[in-house]
């Protein structure tokens, strides 16, 4: 036996005791990977970024790489450190040649207001999903709020004078059921909706991943939520609200749902409370990159959101690296639809 082979066969001893539920915590790889995050996340985080192109420069002030940017972007939210605190990890990263250049803590600020920074952030998360799609493929859906330094005024009749509340951000996000990775994200306003962001998440993840279920609460209950999971050929575990009725015209989903969840209740719930694991996400990301957001710009706060749960991805992956024995190869899957640009 090869040794790829051999180490395709323990990826699938392990995932089989994920899928068993007899999977104990591995305290000597979890502690390894605990130990050696910063090394190996500042790598991983280098990994992606190779694959960004810079962008033509033809007239004025030469700009500084992109991959370079975005690199310090992310190691700034992963860090927690001030804007000048985060200067000495910049020369760090540049003595391991990460980056090309240590620039000033002001730019990485300025960048971070960048509206081209958002969609490759994006592609970034979903690139840093790619080793676990052999892993994943139950999915959970949910939405957090992360509150922001911005407050906003109404008047209130009943007090009889001015009043402010804190301004919120909501993230919307899918992700995997075993090793907690986010395979896609929305960022809406703190009072948006989130039944409609259902679609676009469960799309995305079925770019690069095969959907086996999605979980969700009732929320998302809906026939165009369970007919865009049901197209992507995944089971919609979402519970129907009490005046839901049998009779949906033309949606054969929503009538085999609603049968599968009045008369097979219990069996219905084991998988939907797979759905808890997206409120663990959402503990992961708030516990170790805090629950609010520093930047004050709308774009930045965006940026700052999307750079957490990228952030996440690349410790879930740090994690799984030692736990299941997966090799960290960012591009190994046919992902040529995504161009980072």
């Amino acid at each position: 036996m090869t040794a790829s082979n051999s180490t395709n066969s323990n990826i699938e001893e392990n995932i089989n005791k994920l899928e068993r539920g007899s999977f104990p915590q591995n305290w000597s790889a979890y502690n390894t990977a605990q130990t050696r995050e910063i090394e190996l996340f500042m790598k991983l985080l280098a990994d992606i970024c190779s694959f960004i192109s810079n962008s033509e420069h033809r007239y004025g002030r030469p700009t500084l790489p992109l991959p370079d940017m975005i690199f310090t972007s992310a190691l700034k939210v992963y860090s927690g450190f001030s804007l000048r605190r985060f200067v000495g990890l910049m020369k760090i990263a540049k003595e391991k040649d990460y980056i090309e250049n240590i620039c000033s803590y002001s730019t990485v600020s300025n960048y971070m207001r960048k509206p081209e920074l958002t969609q490759l952030l994006h592609k970034l998360i979903r690139m840093s999903s790619l080793p676990l799609r052999s892993v994943e493929k139950d999915f959970a859906a949910d939405s957090s709020g992360f509150s922001t330094s911005r407050f906003a005024r109404y008047f209130s009749f009943k007090h009889g004078r001015d009043l402010k509340y804190r301004q919120w951000v909501k993230v919307h996000l899918m992700c995997g059921t075993k090793t907690n990775v986010v395979t896609d994200i929305q960022i809406t306003e703190g009072n948006a909706s989130d039944y409609p962001q259902l679609k676009l998440l469960v799309d995305n993840t079925a770019g690069i991943f095969q959907i086996s279920e999605v979980s969700a609460d009732k929320a998302y209950s809906g026939r165009s939520n369970l007919k865009a999971v049901s197209s992507r050929g995944g089971m919609p575990y979402i519970p129907f609200k009490k005046n839901a009725r049998p009779t949906k015209k033309g949606c054969r989903i929503w009538r085999e749902m609603f049968h599968y969840f009045q008369y097979k209740r219990d069996e219905f719930m084991k998988h939907y409370h797979k759905r808890s694991n997206s409120e663990t996400v959402f503990h992961m990301i708030k516990t170790k990159f805090r629950d609010n957001v520093r930047s004050k710009n709308r774009t930045a706060q965006i940026n700052e959101l999307l750079s957490k749960v990228l952030c996440h991805n690349i410790c879930v992956v740090i994690q799984e690296m030692h736990e299941l024995g997966i090799e960290p190869n960012f591009y190994d899957y046919s992902f040529n639809n995504i161009h980072l640009k």
